[in-house]
């Protein structure tokens, strides 16, 4: 999912005091509710022609061990009678144990991922440079997985460590007696290049292989990925498109005799709903998604037999017709280990390709109803008392619960806010502040997390909301540039999935969705402390150092002059809320009511 730079290391104090052996685990586990089957499948398991080979899958971890909490640790799942229920949902612990489950009695198993394992993390995993979640799937027993955007958040340099081992460059090792040995499975990059070389940066695809069944898998992530990483991120890199590079490697596996092939690919659709197990082939084929991955799927090659797909952290398992006009598996579970897929396919041993009308896939929550597994128990354990010290640390009160959801969201509005504080601190003439939507990872629950109490901010739940070692810089922009610049937020890159930015206090417009692109924002409306902005005045606009950069479309930000680059963005959000809060007087729900929605 889109977001920006780096993860935070400012507390390398940790590094010293991580003398602890590494714990891993995580495996796999039982199927709970399951999904909407499609096909009929051939149930040969025996040694005949044909074979069952199960494809476990999952996408966009980001890093998150514990149970994620408020809406992102919930699904919402159809129910017989047409009604839905929300199940409570996620946590490697229970993920461990629900794919454990799943593999067993299925000797031809393999478990693959479709990129965003790291990245946005959570503080247990993102202060440790995302240590912790390459050991957990390391024990978990993944076989492949394609990189996503967030795997760039801290560069090549940072991708390849992850993949191959070391210690950090500046932040050391955290384990004493043994030092980091990377990930026991492959990152796959087929659309990632070297801008000199024109290499790809790490294998193309990988083939599975037992007892004579070979699946190829090709990994790939979305060609946008420079619009949504920092620019140090992907510094020297290009990202190819998805179809074409697809399609090349595909050829390159049927050279090698690899007839049955998956592409695992960091790009996704919407669904038609929100439901888990709904059936987005009805009325047809593929009818219930839309977005990209429709696209990338009716054009990949007929010799790809299934896409496990994701960044847009939605469920579904469609198929969508291949070129040829042949139904074809199209799977992504949702985020934050929610959901896995459970995909069979059926290998034929004569041609060495899958049967494509024998395949069948579906979603499968990963409740809390069952046992936690033990050894992935003991990880989180070693790694939270390492960040204890720093996670647990009150900075704040809160009223109620503060989410990051909608058009404009509560926390949106009080990030934005913490941001022009921060900016007059450094420079009085601050006007305005926005914030990137993408930028904000979760909400803020009112219900302790831990010891701390109901109502408490820790300095680890303010984490989880902005995990990114952005910093908040100042520019001059024109009132043109401001009104370009929001004019972006729903046309160019933004047009078909707007991006709207949070914005400060003072400043309000109306956004008419009944009109198309740029014509949504009433231009007349943008005002400033009840003031129409002036398109030839400047104004100083304090904004993350992502947005600054001209990342998610936003190109007119991009193109402020007169820069003051000034600290830590969580820092800032951490003074703000210490400032404007305490145990008696908690700080409000924001009314999300800066922009007028006409719809």
């Amino acid at each position: 999912m889109p977001q920006t730079s780096r993860h935070r290391h400012t507390h390398r104090l940790l590094a010293a005091a991580a003398g602890l052996a590494t714990v891993g685990a995580l495996a796999a586990a039982m199927p709970a509710s399951a999904g909407q089957d499609k096909a009929t499948p051939l149930h040969h398991q025996g040694s005949g022609r044909y074979q069952d080979v199960q494809l476990l899958s999952f996408n966009d971890l980001h890093g998150n061990l514990e149970p994620p909490t408020g809406s992102s640790g919930r699904v919402t799942e159809l129910q017989a009678d047409g009604t839905t229920k929300t199940v409570d949902a996620g946590g490697v612990e229970y993920l461990a144990t629900h794919l454990r489950e799943a593999r067993k009695d299925n000797k031809y198993s393999i478990t693959a991922a479709a990129g965003d394992m790291v990245g946005a993390s959570p503080l247990i995993s993102g202060l440790f440079h995302d240590e912790p979640t390459i050991d957990a799937l390391n024990k978990l027993d993944l076989d492949v997985t394609s990189v996503g955007n967030h795997e760039f958040d801290e560069g090549a340099k940072e991708l390849a460590r992850l993949q191959n081992g070391g210690c950090h460059p500046k932040d050391g090792c955290y384990d004493d007696s043994e030092e980091f040995t990377g990930a026991n499975f492959p990152y796959l990059a087929a659309n990632v290049t070297d801008e000199k070389t024109g290499k790809p940066i790490l294998k193309p695809y990988w083939v599975w292989k037992k007892n004579g069944v070979k699946v190829g898998f090709i990994g790939v992530t979305l060609e946008g990925t420079p619009n949504i990483v920092s620019a140090d991120g992907v510094k020297g890199l290009k990202f190819g498109d998805e179809v074409e590079t697809i399609n090349k490697y595909a050829k390159v596996l049927q050279r090698q005799g690899v007839k049955s092939i998956v592409a695992l690919i960091h790009e996704g659709g919407a669904p038609a709903s929100a439901a888990y197990n709904y059936d987005c082939d009805s009325p047809g084929a593929g009818d219930g998604i839309s977005g990209p991955i429709v696209d990338i799927a009716k054009n990949v090659t007929p010799a790809v037999d299934a896409l496990v797909t994701g960044h847009t952290h939605q469920a579904y398992a469609c198929t969508i017709n291949d070129p040829a006009g042949n139904p074809r598996m199209v799977t992504s579970a949702a985020s934050f280990g929610r959901l896995y897929t459970d995909t069979t396919l059926t290998y034929d041993r004569w041609t060495g390709d899958i049967a494509r009308t024998a395949v069948k896939s579906a979603n499968h929550v990963v409740t809390r109803d069952v046992a936690k597994a033990a050894d992935m128990t003991a990880l989180i354990s070693k790694w939270k008392t390492l960040s204890a010290p720093i996670a647990s640390r009150p900075i704040g009160y809160i009223a109620g619960e503060i989410g990051n959801t909608g058009t404009e969201s509560p926390l949106g509005d009080m990030i934005a806010d913490a941001q022009l504080a921060y900016a007059k601190s450094i420079d009085p003439e601050a006007d305005l502040a926005v914030m990137n939507p993408g930028g904000i990872r979760a909400g803020l629950t009112y219900a302790a997390s831990g010891s701390e109490g109901d109502g408490v901010v820790t300095y680890g739940e303010a984490y989880t909301v902005q995990p990114f070692a952005n910093t908040v810089n100042l520019v001059d922009l024109t009132g043109a540039q401001v009104i370009t610049a929001l004019q972006q937020q729903v046309s160019g890159s933004n047009e078909a999935a707007p991006k709207i930015l949070q914005i400060s206090s003072g400043l309000t417009y109306t956004l008419d969705l009944t009109q198309s692109g740029a014509a949504r924002v009433v231009t007349g409306s943008v005002k400033l402390n009840g003031t129409a902005i002036d398109p030839t005045a400047t104004y100083r606009v304090a904004m993350n150092s992502f947005l600054a950069g001209g990342g998610d479309g936003f190109a007119e930000l991009g193109k402020g002059t007169n820069m003051l680059i000034g600290g830590d963005d969580l820092a800032a959000f951490e003074a703000y809320l210490t400032a404007n809060s305490s145990a008696t007087t908690p700080y409000p729900v924001p009314a999300a009511n800066r922009i007028t929605v006409v719809k």
